[in-house]
């Protein structure tokens, strides 16, 4: 795991940079060996003194991008806060993942040719359902020749279980303008989309 450690207003000790790297080893079990942890710690001017220094821990790499932010009265108290959020957060998404092994059904692949015919990809018998379902999926000759004469590219992209704040901080990291994820509060593939005029917006499909 790849630690990365930086200050804001604020001086990297040796003793500091000893205890954050000695204390991130909390999520080093939770995260794959090519993570990468960015920790910046932060001290600013504030009415309270209790929040006068706050940490960011930053984690890519990951199957889901994670980033959690705490201020607190002083750096290493503000680090064992942050770190606490990030281990609950990654404990989360681990057990989903187990869960979602555990309970995702057999998947039957199709493909649509320029006849505007479903078929099946594997070699197994066709039960009633899927032959249902290719009978009714025709479509006018003319009418899907002129669709297809649209479609220049096709992408296959992963529609991983993500919150909506791990779905900002994916595409703000790889500059995408849009992401297709399973949120798990509409229970549902949603699409998280850069605004022209700044900000984000959601794409929920009605049913």
């Amino acid at each position: 795991m790849q630690i990365i450690i930086k200050g804001r207003q604020v001086q990297i000790t040796p003793r500091l940079r000893q205890q954050i790297e000695r204390k991130i080893q909390r999520i080093a079990r939770l995260t794959e060996d090519d993570a990468r942890v960015e920790v910046t710690v932060a001290e600013g001017q504030t009415r309270s003194a209790q929040d006068r220094y706050s940490v960011q821990v930053a984690l890519s790499g990951n199957a889901h991008p994670v980033r959690s932010e705490v201020s607190a009265l002083n750096a290493s108290t503000a680090l064992d806060l942050v770190l606490d959020k990030v281990v609950a957060q990654l404990g989360r998404q681990k057990k989903r993942k187990m869960v979602r092994r555990q309970h995702t059904p057999p998947v039957r692949m199709l493909a649509l040719d320029r006849s505007g015919h479903l078929s099946s990809l594997d070699e197994e018998e066709e039960d009633e359902d899927v032959e249902a379902l290719i009978a009714n999926q025709k479509v006018d000759v003319e009418e899907n020749e002129e669709i297809w004469s649209q479609v220049k590219e096709i992408r296959s992209l992963p529609a991983q279980p993500m919150t909506d704040q791990e779905v900002i901080v994916a595409m703000e990291k790889s500059g995408a303008t849009y992401y297709p994820f399973f949120n798990e509060e509409t229970g549902s593939v949603n699409v998280m989309y850069k605004l022209d005029n700044g900000g984000y917006g959601l794409l929920v499909p009605a049913v």
